[in-house]
Protein backbone atom coordinates (compact mmCIF):
# COMPACT_ATOMS: atom_id res chain seq x y z
CA UNK A 1 0.00 0.00 0.00
CA UNK A 2 1.10 3.27 -0.73
CA UNK A 3 1.43 6.00 1.88
CA UNK A 4 0.67 3.71 4.79
CA UNK A 5 1.91 5.90 7.29
CA UNK A 6 -0.69 8.43 6.37
CA UNK A 7 -3.46 8.87 8.96
CA UNK A 8 -6.21 8.14 6.18
CA UNK A 9 -4.42 4.54 5.02
CA UNK A 10 -4.33 3.61 9.16
CA UNK A 11 -6.67 0.30 10.45
CA UNK A 12 -6.40 1.90 13.80
CA UNK A 13 -7.77 5.61 13.06
CA UNK A 14 -10.78 3.88 10.73
CA UNK A 15 -12.25 1.72 13.64
CA UNK A 16 -11.47 4.80 15.74
CA UNK A 17 -13.35 6.95 13.34
CA UNK A 18 -15.96 4.14 13.39
CA UNK A 19 -16.39 3.57 16.82
CA UNK A 20 -17.11 7.26 17.31
CA UNK A 21 -20.12 7.40 14.99
CA UNK A 22 -21.46 4.41 16.27
CA UNK A 23 -21.18 5.91 20.02
CA UNK A 24 -22.77 9.03 18.57
CA UNK A 25 -25.48 6.80 16.85
CA UNK A 26 -25.87 4.58 19.71
CA UNK A 27 -25.78 7.80 21.95
CA UNK A 28 -29.11 9.74 20.16
CA UNK A 29 -31.37 6.40 20.53
CA UNK A 30 -30.32 5.45 24.10
CA UNK A 31 -30.94 9.14 25.36
CA UNK A 32 -34.38 9.53 25.22
CA UNK A 33 -34.48 5.95 27.66
CA UNK A 34 -31.91 8.18 29.81
CA UNK A 35 -28.96 5.21 28.73
CA UNK A 36 -25.36 5.70 27.93
CA UNK A 37 -24.04 3.37 25.46
CA UNK A 38 -21.89 1.20 28.53
CA UNK A 39 -25.10 0.83 30.54
CA UNK A 40 -26.87 -0.31 27.57
CA UNK A 41 -24.06 -3.20 26.73
CA UNK A 42 -24.87 -3.64 30.89
CA UNK A 43 -28.73 -4.39 29.74
CA UNK A 44 -27.64 -6.48 26.86
CA UNK A 45 -25.62 -8.78 28.97
CA UNK A 46 -28.09 -8.96 31.37
CA UNK A 47 -31.14 -9.78 29.16
CA UNK A 48 -28.72 -12.74 27.99
CA UNK A 49 -27.99 -13.78 31.52
CA UNK A 50 -29.76 -12.09 33.93
CA UNK A 51 -28.37 -12.59 37.87
CA UNK A 52 -24.59 -12.65 37.60
CA UNK A 53 -22.00 -11.29 39.60
CA UNK A 54 -20.38 -7.84 39.38
CA UNK A 55 -17.51 -9.81 38.38
CA UNK A 56 -18.96 -12.20 35.90
CA UNK A 57 -20.49 -9.36 34.15
CA UNK A 58 -16.90 -7.40 34.26
CA UNK A 59 -15.30 -10.26 32.31
CA UNK A 60 -17.95 -10.55 29.47
CA UNK A 61 -17.52 -6.74 29.01
CA UNK A 62 -13.78 -6.42 29.60
CA UNK A 63 -14.78 -3.81 32.04
CA UNK A 64 -13.10 -3.30 35.21
CA UNK A 65 -15.10 -3.45 38.74
CA UNK A 66 -13.31 0.55 39.09
CA UNK A 67 -15.61 1.24 36.11
CA UNK A 68 -18.44 -1.18 36.48
CA UNK A 69 -19.22 -0.57 40.00
CA UNK A 70 -20.14 3.32 39.70
CA UNK A 71 -22.13 2.31 36.34
CA UNK A 72 -24.46 -0.30 38.05
CA UNK A 73 -25.25 2.07 40.95
CA UNK A 74 -26.20 4.77 38.52
CA UNK A 75 -28.70 1.95 36.55
CA UNK A 76 -29.92 1.05 39.92
CA UNK A 77 -30.60 4.63 41.25
CA UNK A 78 -32.59 4.44 37.53
CA UNK A 79 -34.17 1.12 38.18
CA UNK A 80 -32.43 -0.64 35.65
CA UNK A 81 -31.07 -3.30 37.93
CA UNK A 82 -30.51 -4.32 41.68
CA UNK A 83 -28.05 -5.43 43.38
CA UNK A 84 -28.27 -8.25 46.01
CA UNK A 85 -25.15 -9.66 47.97
CA UNK A 86 -24.88 -12.95 47.93
CA UNK A 87 -25.86 -14.89 51.65
CA UNK A 88 -23.35 -18.04 51.33
CA UNK A 89 -20.13 -15.12 50.57
CA UNK A 90 -20.89 -11.39 51.16
CA UNK A 91 -17.99 -10.58 48.73
CA UNK A 92 -20.18 -11.78 45.92
CA UNK A 93 -23.03 -9.15 44.33
CA UNK A 94 -25.16 -10.11 42.28
CA UNK A 95 -26.82 -7.86 39.19
CA UNK A 96 -30.21 -8.51 38.44
CA UNK A 97 -32.76 -6.82 35.65
CA UNK A 98 -35.16 -4.46 37.23
CA UNK A 99 -39.09 -5.00 36.37
CA UNK A 100 -38.22 -1.59 33.87
CA UNK A 101 -35.33 -3.29 32.06
CA UNK A 102 -37.40 -6.27 31.08
CA UNK A 103 -40.53 -3.67 30.01
CA UNK A 104 -38.49 -1.26 27.85
CA UNK A 105 -36.10 -4.40 26.37
CA UNK A 106 -38.44 -4.47 23.26
CA UNK A 107 -39.07 -0.97 22.92
CA UNK A 108 -34.74 0.09 23.11
CA UNK A 109 -33.79 -2.74 21.26
CA UNK A 110 -35.97 -2.17 18.32
CA UNK A 111 -34.83 1.38 18.12
CA UNK A 112 -31.44 0.35 18.30
CA UNK A 113 -32.12 -2.19 15.28
CA UNK A 114 -34.05 0.84 13.47
CA UNK A 115 -31.57 3.12 13.81
CA UNK A 116 -28.59 0.39 12.64
CA UNK A 117 -31.02 -0.28 9.20
CA UNK A 118 -31.31 3.98 8.88
CA UNK A 119 -26.77 3.36 8.18
CA UNK A 120 -28.09 0.96 5.13
CA UNK A 121 -25.82 -1.91 6.40
CA UNK A 122 -27.60 -5.11 4.84
CA UNK A 123 -27.98 -8.16 6.70
CA UNK A 124 -25.11 -9.98 4.89
CA UNK A 125 -22.58 -7.44 5.16
CA UNK A 126 -23.35 -7.00 8.77
CA UNK A 127 -22.52 -10.77 9.41
CA UNK A 128 -19.37 -9.68 6.98
CA UNK A 129 -18.36 -7.46 9.02
CA UNK A 130 -18.98 -9.04 12.63
CA UNK A 131 -17.15 -11.78 10.88
CA UNK A 132 -14.01 -9.34 9.73
CA UNK A 133 -14.31 -7.83 13.32
CA UNK A 134 -14.08 -11.23 15.57
CA UNK A 135 -11.28 -12.65 13.26
CA UNK A 136 -9.06 -8.78 13.97
CA UNK A 137 -10.00 -9.22 17.40
CA UNK A 138 -8.68 -12.93 17.67
CA UNK A 139 -5.70 -12.12 15.90
CA UNK A 140 -5.04 -9.06 17.68
CA UNK A 141 -5.20 -10.99 21.25
CA UNK A 142 -3.11 -14.38 19.98
CA UNK A 143 -0.12 -11.32 18.82
CA UNK A 144 3.41 -12.09 20.05
CA UNK A 145 4.78 -9.02 21.89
Amino acid sequence: MKDFMTLKNQLCFAVYETAGEFNKLYSSVLQPFGLTYPQYLVLLALWEQDGVTLKELGEKLNLGTGTLTPMVSRMEANNWVRKQRSKEDERKVYIYLHEKALEEKHSITSKVADAILSCQIELEEYEQLMHQLHSLQKKMRERKV
